[in-house]
């Protein structure tokens, strides 16, 4: 009878583990607007940046959500996402948790997702290109998000405001870009890895549209891009704010859904849900019956 407690307990134990690794796999990457600057003014009093701490409905905390930490740990995911990643920065709201809210809500049985935080402030195009620390870092945490046995389904991209600051930068970023793409798909072993970037709202620079066009002219297959143009801004008017970040995430919703086959099949949440059905009709109640006869006898 111990023996079939001890056997009972490591089925439960594994069930519940399981549970925990995200099925879904999203690459958030870029500079400080992907990161998430919503929310972030710099204090009156002495000038610092912090974060108002606000989180809207739409960017609250799901079970379902999981975040990939600096530490290659999977925690539950919340705001700011970018927090242990784009740690020399005050990060607040980002197009993330609106995103993957957004994505369940529409999509119930989609199963779990595992966000994949890379973007780092005040970073340009060259500085993602293959052999730089960023490039290895997005390589090296997407690869290692992937041992838990999800799918990559995208990377949301989102760059580009400090390389309107040198006219050399802008007309050299669609190229740049465009290897940037390449590289990264390379390396992951995915041909046709989603990308879905934003085109900027705004610049630090007086060349701003230069970068826009190169962003919405690149000719990639299943590269899409989404236009950020309009939306609000911080009083800084670089970032983005809290609406601002929401109606983004749930514009690259619209994005991402646009893309999915027609119905989408995701075997891995079927394996998991009948897992969860077992374990609720079948393993939990039969455990219980065992530690009771182990408890008479």
């Amino acid at each position: 009878m111990l023996s079939l407690l001890f056997l009972l307990l490591l089925t439960q134990g594994n069930l519940s583990t399981s549970d925990q690794l995200p099925q879904n796999i999203f690459i958030l990457a870029g500079q400080s607007n992907m990161a998430g600057r919503g929310g972030v003014a710099n204090n009156t009093k002495n000038g610092t940046p912090s974060w108002d701490g606000i989180v809207p409905a739409q960017c609250q905390p799901n079970p379902s959500i999981l975040l990939l930490s600096a530490s290659l740990t999977w925690v539950l995911a919340h705001e700011p996402l970018h927090a242990d990643i784009d740690y020399n920065k005050t990060s607040g709201v980002g197009p993330g948790m609106p995103f993957a809210n957004a994505v369940l809500t529409r999509l119930p049985n989609f199963g779990s997702i595992g966000l994949v935080p890379c973007a780092i402030g005040g970073t340009a195009i060259r500085e993602w290109a293959k052999g730089g620390f960023l490039y290895d870092q997005l390589v090296r945490r997407t690869q290692f998000a992937l041992q838990s046995g999800g799918v990559i389904r995208a990377m949301l991209w989102y760059q580009g405001e400090s390389d309107t600051e040198i006219r050399e930068d802008a007309d050299a970023y669609k190229g740049r870009l465009s290897r940037f793409f390449i590289d990264l798909r390379a390396d992951l072993g995915y041909p046709t890895l989603p990308i879905i970037q934003v085109a900027l709202a705004s610049g630090e620079g007086p060349y701003v549209e230069i970068v826009r066009n190169a962003q919405l002219g690149i000719n990639l297959p299943d590269v899409q891009c989404v236009d950020a143009m309009g939306l609000p801004l911080e009083p800084d008017r670089v970032h983005l704010t809290t609406p601002a970040q929401v109606q983004l995430g749930e514009t690259l919703t619209d994005a991402f859904l646009q893309s999915l086959p027609n119905p989408i099949h995701i075997t891995n949440y079927s394996s998991r849900r009948f897992s969860n059905l077992m374990s609720h009709f079948f393993i939990g109640p039969l455990l219980r019956f065992a530690l009771l006869l182990v408890a008479f006898t």
